[in-house]
């Protein structure tokens, strides 16, 4: 992690500076629930909010030292790496801070579902009702705009992590499964044909599918890369090493 700093400016730490560190331990407010504070979890590519959980002092310092979130467990009375069991480790990038002291949002990479369940996120279940549709004068597009927000969130990492819950269930009843389960080679060919499909279409100028076979081979991109046990956020940090490189420079540094 990087040094943090929350938005008045009145605090920055070092994760390897002990005397920083403490002092922004004790900038948090541990006193209103029993020594404990809120700890929400947010997936760093998605935004999604992933789970909530428990920090004590000693949790919030071994989460900052490791880079790994770690928590305090109500009903167990201890500490707890999350993924300690189940290896759905949360690699910290982030930690905000609240207006009062007393909360903690941290921005990971998640590795595995965050639910013990299973499911990606904690937050899986909704209520099913309709909350009462207000009109806003001032923003007459608000449901395009809403729209165009989801757009943006959704990303190939959440159909990476889509892809990877289904590896391990009944071929049978999942295609992700069935194709994992062929192996490379059938999956390498499944590549090759969806490349060239997604070349004919160009060649016949032809949008509808442009659009169908590029999602085609996007998804079969990603089923290569669960197959081959490479997490999507390696992808992405290769690509960020690229930004303000040119193309030929990359190559000639290879």
């Amino acid at each position: 992690m990087n040094e943090k700093e929350n938005n008045s400016g009145d605090i920055a730490f070092d994760i390897f500076n002990e005397e920083t560190l403490n002092l922004f331990l004790k900038k948090i407010d541990f006193s209103k629930q029993g020594g404990l504070i809120p700890a929400v979890a947010q997936d760093y590519f998605s935004k999604e909010i992933l789970m909530l959980a428990f920090m004590n002092e000693e949790a919030l310092k071994k989460s900052i030292e490791s880079g790994f979130a770690h928590y305090f467990s109500r009903s167990r009375q201890k500490l707890w790496k999350k993924g300690e069991t189940s290896g759905n480790f949360q690699e910290i990038k982030d930690i905000f801070f609240d207006c009062d002291n007393d909360s903690i949002l941290l921005k990971v990479i998640q590795k595995g579902p965050a639910c013990h369940t299973g499911h990606k996120t904690c937050f899986y279940s909704k209520v099913d009702n309709k909350l009462i549709k207000r009109d806003y004068p001032e923003n007459k597009d608000k449901d395009k705009d809403e729209k165009e927000d989801f757009k943006k969130f959704y990303s190939l990492k959440l159909l990476f992590d889509l892809i990877k819950s289904r590896k391990d269930l009944d071929p049978d009843k999942s295609y992700v499964a069935k194709l994992l389960k062929l192996g490379h080679e059938k999956i390498g060919k499944k590549l090759q044909e969806e490349s060239l499909e997604l070349i004919l279409s160009v060649t016949r100028k032809r949008n509808d599918e442009i659009i169908y076979e590029a999602a085609d081979l996007m998804f079969f991109y990603m089923v290569f890369l669960v197959f081959a046990d490479i997490d999507f956020s390696l992808i992405i940090d290769e690509l960020k090493r690229r930004e303000g490189l040119s193309g030929i420079d990359e190559k000639d540094l290879r």
